[in-house]
This record gives structure tokens, sequence and C-alpha cells, in this order.
């Protein structure tokens, strides 16, 4: 057997390899580097597949959560509430503008943010949310778009995570994931469920008049070339990295199909253990387990890493302090309520192995390692 992963991208790669070289040749012959053709076929792939009014690729996740934030014009000062439990860049772009980032818990069993604490964190200085979509399936979008539309706040959907997954409203409708807040924002870092060869990231929204104030700024503010209406910043999507991408959209919903099946052997083999906590799926969204993360109980979370490494099976730790701990959030930051719920899961979450490389024989081999930790 192969060595396991915690991401597969070489054999991802080798799965598709003809089609990527083919359009990573194109690119170099053609030698259109900057907004190549490239660029613009897959923002309208992507579109079509969002079922989006607009989608703009920008250089990465990380500017495309600041663009959205600079795009709604808040001002120094005004309030933006955001999960502690994530990434740092959801919060980071938020203190980097001058902003006020309002910290709250998270819910224990989805690992995303509730309705109940974004509201109780709202004050007359709020402006906007930012609910993320972690680990690969959604916040409760439905009930923070309620809350939005009562007290007239902004929703910027964090959805680097989750692309490809869809909300199921009460009604029935369903809709993907980073195209029901005002403004959707990816990465395409290569881990991701849609990942390019370098950075990569895009926005998303149905409303025309955003859609045109962020193509500016991701332009140095100009959409008429030497001629400047706002402050910008330089945020593109390079065309080799459009053009990798456009040939795996093709590919997405296998991918996300493929994570699915591997999260299902994980959690059916782990029904009998009652220290592992595995991964709850909720009726209102889809799954794409960008990351498959357990909840070890029983302060056994490090020793069980140790033993998997020593099995040679990586794992990962997502994440193992919460930001209102940050440094970088001590003195700029609000902490909304208590977080119990974000502390305990800095303690226990264990993410194993998830791509789409993993075949059956490397999947019964990481479940019967855990197997024999427990003794089963």
């Amino acid at each position: 057997m192969k060595k396991i992963e915690m991401v597969d991208l070489r054999g991802q790669y080798l799965r598709h390899r003809k089609e990527i070289d083919s359009a990573i040749k194109e690119v170099i012959d053609n030698t259109a580097f900057i907004n190549g053709s490239h660029v613009e076929a897959f923002s309208e792939n992507l579109k079509t597949y969002l079922g989006v009014s607009h989608v703009v690729p920008c250089a990465n996740g990380t500017d495309a959560l600041q663009v959205a934030l600079m795009a709604l014009g808040l001002k120094a000062g005004d309030e933006v509430i955001v999960p502690s439990f994530t990434f740092i860049a959801s919060a980071e772009v938020i203190g980097l503008l001058g902003l006020r980032p309002v910290l709250v818990d998270v819910d224990y069993d989805s690992f995303n943010v509730t309705a109940k604490n974004i509201e109780q964190a709202i004050t007359v200085n709020t402006r906007a949310i930012i609910p993320v979509h972690l680990f690969g399936q959604a916040a409760p979008m439905e009930e923070i778009m309620t809350l939005a539309k009562k007290y007239d706040l902004w929703v910027v959907e964090d959805n680097a995570q989750a692309l490809g997954a869809e909300y199921v409203f009460d009604s029935g409708k369903r809709q993907f994931l980073g195209t029901i807040g005002h403004i959707g924002c990816t990465s395409f870092f290569p881990s991701k469920n849609l990942g390019c060869y370098g950075d990569g990231g895009a926005l998303f929204t149905n409303d025309e008049a955003l859609a045109k104030r962020i193509k500016m700024i991701c332009n140095h503010g100009s959409s008429v070339k030497y001629h400047h209406e706002v402050l910008g910043v330089n945020s593109r999507l390079d065309t080799l990295q459009a053009a990798i991408l456009n040939v795996k959209l093709q590919h997405l919903s296998t991918y996300n199909k493929l994570r699915y099946e591997a999260a299902q052997r994980y959690s059916y083999s782990f029904r009998d253990i009652s220290e592992l906590i595995t991964p709850k799926e909720f009726s209102y969204s889809t799954h794409v387990y960008h990351q498959y993360t357990l909840k070890v109980q029983g302060e056994k979370r490090d020793e069980l890493k140790e033993y998997l490494s020593s099995c040679g099976i990586p794992s990962m730790v997502y994440y193992p302090i919460p930001l209102h701990r940050q440094q970088a959030f001590l003195q700029i930051a609000h902490q909304s309520g208590d977080m119990v719920q974000s502390e305990r899961l800095c303690k226990e979450v264990l993410s194993l192995p998830m791509h789409t490389e993993l075949d059956l024989s490397k999947i019964a081999f990481i479940i019967s390692k855990i197997l024999n930790f427990y003794g089963k």
C-alpha cells in the first residue's frame, strides 16, 4: 500500500493528467498569463455550476473576504460578527480593515455559528455577519438571513471549505452555499475540494452593483484603465490556475461524492466507539467533507494522534486555539458571551485523511488502527 497522505494532490493530478497538462500547455503557448481567456471561461462555468449571477475570481480566499468587506463600504469601528472556532482568515480581514471583530461561540455538534449566538452579539454598531461553513456543511443560513433582514445587516459567507454543498430551506428549495448571503467567498487553495496548483479564490453575488464594485476593487479600484474610482487592491486569479480549475470544476461533483463515501465508511466503522463522536449531518445541508473531523473524548486526542502517526497515518488538529485566545485579537476583538464549545472543540477535534484518492485499502487500514487503539 502506498503512503497515506492527509491530502493526495499528486494522485488526483494523475487521475486527470492529460486534461490538465493540455490546459497548462495552451496557456503557455498563448502566453496570456494574466486575464487570459481561461479566466473568463472559468468564471462563466463556475457561475453556471452555482446558479449565481456573478463570479469574480481573485488571488486567494483571504483576499476574497477582504474585498467583500471593502465592497460593503464599512467604516472604521464597525462591528462584524464571526465565529471564534475557525481559521484566522475569517476574522483577520476584519481587523486589517480597521473594523472590529466580534467573536461568538459555535454549536458543538455542527462546528458552526448559531443564529442565537449571533443575535446575542448584535449591537448598534453591528454591520455584518460572516458565517463560516466549516469542514464542509452549512451554518444555519435561513435563520441567519432572517436575522440580517431584521437588523439590516450584510452577510458575507465564508465558503472556503464547502464549495458544492447545498442548503435546504424549510420550503424544500435547495441553493448552493456561497450564493445565499449578499456575498459569498471561497478559496482554491490546493487542498480544497476544488483546488488549484497555487493560490486562488473567488467572490459570488447576485447583486449587480456589488459585483461591479468587487471587480473594481480587485483591479486597483478601476473599471476603466488608469481611472481609479476607489482605493482597491491587486487581486487576480492567474490564467494558469484558472485553466487548471476549469478542468477540475468538471469533476467537482464526483470529488465531493468520493469524499462523502469515504466519510460514511469512517462513521459506520466508528459507530460503536463511545469515545469517538463522528461528524453529525443536518437535514438543512448536504456535506462535502472538506475535513472528516472526530471529537475524541476522555482527553485522549493527543494520544490517538501520536498512535496514528506511529502507524504512518497523518492526522491534523483544526484548530488548536480559538480566535478569542489568539494574541493577534486580544486588543482588537470583542468576545460576545462565553466560548465553552469553542474551547471544548479545540481540545477534542482530530481530522483524519480525507481526499479523493482514499481507496478502500487505505480507509480499511486507517479504520483498523483506530479500532485497535480502542481495543475493538
